[in-house]
């Protein structure tokens, strides 16, 4: 196919691979094509829909390579899903009675876009799938190459998420200072909530980058320095089963000895749960246009702190949350080299009319390669059985037991 026009967007939550993969598609068609015209919708579908755009010019071409150092996203992000005509609606997107898809259609149709990338999680590119079958159905055949951001890395069949090696090692330094302050106060509960709605991944992999930490560090136990006070003494994520009272004897046991206990808790952990409770007890739980629960309000990191503080008598509570620490980072030097692997393929599979998102596929030998839209999927789960996270929970006397909703 002849590509004139190419459109990128990022969409969902922020990651540390956002402003680095506008970077590097910019960067790769203008060493391959540049003659190809790049524009961005500003916030994602949001701009689709309002036809808000810019045009790459000559000089953003060529500072593309500045966008590598930062984080967040140059062309703005938000969270608008095509098929949810009534928030569409609400939001003065679309007028009531249009069909978003169309909207959006015709749009692209009016800017004579040939290609879209659109960077984003599973809502992103399963809403550039929808819009890529309606294209089709309608006569305008569209390449739609979408790249996995996600720093929860629970991208159904993609190994490795753009932003999400990066999440946990800054989720691991934001737990170092936090953890300092173990001995703010006597009895001293610690609650280091990290982002992961239905997959554990960033709360473990940050919990192996902060005890790699601690494996590089001195202790003066004489004046209280010790390991054993800044050590992780739980990791709650949602694949594994969770016995409050029973990990409550045995932190309590740690509190009791130390003055200290310090969880690592997914925002996921335990949502079952406490959304069971929020609903038995009439209190209206609010969820995205997505469907999700709306977790700032339902606050699980307080859910946690209040259920385990009491149990274990501490004096103090202390929850942090990483996640807005962690997702708008720039890209370590991990992710740069994932970035640039599928930035390059995916202007290939642009320039070749191949649709589909760029990634690892766990189901075709961990090849990367341009994956089939149908099979993209979010809430992949965190495989719990793996080695590294075994001898993590055994290292902190943590039980193993996968939960049996996951």
């Amino acid at each position: 196919m002849s590509v004139r026009r190419v459109a990128l967007l990022t969409a969902g939550g922020f990651a540390p691979c956002l402003s680095s993969a506008v970077g590097g598609l910019i960067e790769r068609y203008t060493e391959i094509a540049p003659d190809i015209e790049i524009i961005a919708y500003q916030h994602g579908y949001y701009g689709l829909l309002r036809g808000d755009k810019i045009v790459v010019d000559a000089e953003t071409r060529a500072k593309a390579g500045i966008l590598h150092k930062f984080g967040g996203s140059p062309i703005g992000n938000s969270r608008v899903k095509l098929t949810n005509a009534k928030d569409c609606v609400k939001r003065g997107l679309v007028q009531e009675g249009q069909d978003p898809l169309q909207v959006a259609a015709e749009q692209l149709k009016a800017d004579g876009v040939d290609v879209l990338h659109t960077i984003g999680g599973d809502d992103t590119n399963t809403t550039a799938a929808d819009l890529a079958a309606y294209l089709h159905e309608n006569g305008y055949d569209l390449t739609v190459v979408g790249l996995p951001k996600t720093i929860d890395n629970d991208v159904v069949p993609i190994k490795q998420s753009l932003g999400a090696w990066t999440a946990a090692e800054e989720a691991a330094g934001f737990a170092a200072n936090i953890i300092g302050e173990h001995r703010s106060g006597p009895r001293m509960l610690i609650v280091h909530e990290v982002m992961g709605r239905h997959c554990g991944w960033l709360t473990a992999a940050a919990a192996a980058e902060y005890r790699k930490w601690l494996d590089t560090q001195e202790w003066v136990p004489g004046i209280g320095l010790t390991r054993e006070r800044w050590d992780i003494h739980a990791v709650f994520v949602p694949e594994l089963a969770l016995d409050i009272d029973a990990e409550a004897a045995r932190l309590k046991a740690i509190m009791d000895e130390q003055g200290n206990v310090n969880i690592f808790l997914s925002e996921g952990a335990g949502m079952h749960e406490i959304v069971e409770q929020l609903e038995a007890a009439g209190t209206p739980v609010e969820r995205d246009p997505f469907g999700h629960v709306k977790l700032d309000t339902v606050n699980p990191g307080q859910w946690f702190a209040k259920q385990f503080g009491e149990k274990l008598g501490a004096e103090k509570t202390m929850v942090q949350k990483s996640g807005y620490y962690s997702r708008a980072a720039a890209a370590n030097a991990e992710d740069l080299r994932l970035i640039k692997s599928m930035t390059d393929l995916a202007v290939e599979s642009a320039l070749r009319g191949e649709s589909g998102v760029i990634g690892h596929d766990e189901e075709q030998g961990d090849v990367l390669r341009a994956i089939e839209f149908p099979r993209i999927a979010g809430g992949k789960a965190f495989d719990v059985s793996q080695p590294w996270f075994g001898a993590l929970l055994q290292d902190i006397g943590q039980s193993l037991v996968p939960a049996s909703h996951s």
